[in-house]
């Protein structure tokens, strides 16, 4: 008779408990931290990766593509990815963070100017971030000419970038270095890179360390 009790008990709270873990996922899903990841023509393979294939299936961020045209996008290393959101939706979507990621797009004349979705972005109180060729995308919106942060190397900037001016303010670092809603690095940095974004997504300290801890643990 008890069993048949707790039987019938547990047949009528399953579709409760199936709707309150339904409700949960949904707030969940509903209050992820949004990144924007762009990609150009000649994207560099390496310094999105652990950004996408990490931040999403194990960290649980919303991390969706977009590029100036939507189609393929070939990369430096021959993969040929399918993006289908161009730049401007990123405005619909409403992304936390705008990562650029590097290529060889932007030391080209193709390179294409997205210093008025940076500034907005910024200005709103989003999170942008560069990596690489990407720095460009950042120095030419003006975003560095006033805070601290660091590329490939000094010259590479005030070499590329038109309306770049902040010199004095570079770093040297083989690192990533964050300031102001503002995340750069050189294209060697991928794992810092990507842990500053984790720590800035809402991720937390503990989580970013944890994940440097993890890409450090092969050259230990």
């Amino acid at each position: 008779m008890e069993r048949n009790r707790a039987t019938t008990y547990f047949a009528h709270e399953l579709p409760i408990i199936h709707l309150f873990l339904f409700v949960k996922l949904y707030f969940e899903r509903m209050t992820m931290t949004k990144i924007a990841i762009i990609l150009t023509q000649g994207f560099a393979d390496w310094e999105y990766t652990l950004l996408a294939g990490t931040g999403g299936p194990y960290y649980g961020l919303d991390i969706q593509f977009f590029s100036t045209e939507a189609g393929e996008v070939h990369s430096m290393g021959g993969l040929v990815a399918i993006v289908s959101q161009k730049l401007n939706d990123i405005y619909n979507w409403s992304p936390e963070v705008i990562v650029v990621v590097g290529g060889t797009c932007w030391v080209s004349e193709q390179a294409p100017d997205i210093s008025e979705l940076l500034k907005s972005h910024h200005t709103n109180g989003g999170i942008v971030a560069g990596i690489c060729g990407g720095t460009l995308a950042l120095a030419r919106a003006g975003l560095l000419n006033e805070i601290q942060h660091t590329s490939n190397d000094a010259d590479f900037l005030n070499q590329n970038a038109d309306g770049y001016s902040g010199a004095e303010h570079f770093c040297k670092s083989a690192s990533a270095i964050k300031d102001n809603r503002v995340i750069t690095a050189p294209g060697t940095a991928p794992v810092s890179f990507t842990a500053a974004i984790f720590e800035n997504s809402g991720l937390g300290e503990d989580t970013a360390l944890q994940f440097r801890k993890m890409m450090a643990a092969e050259h230990i």
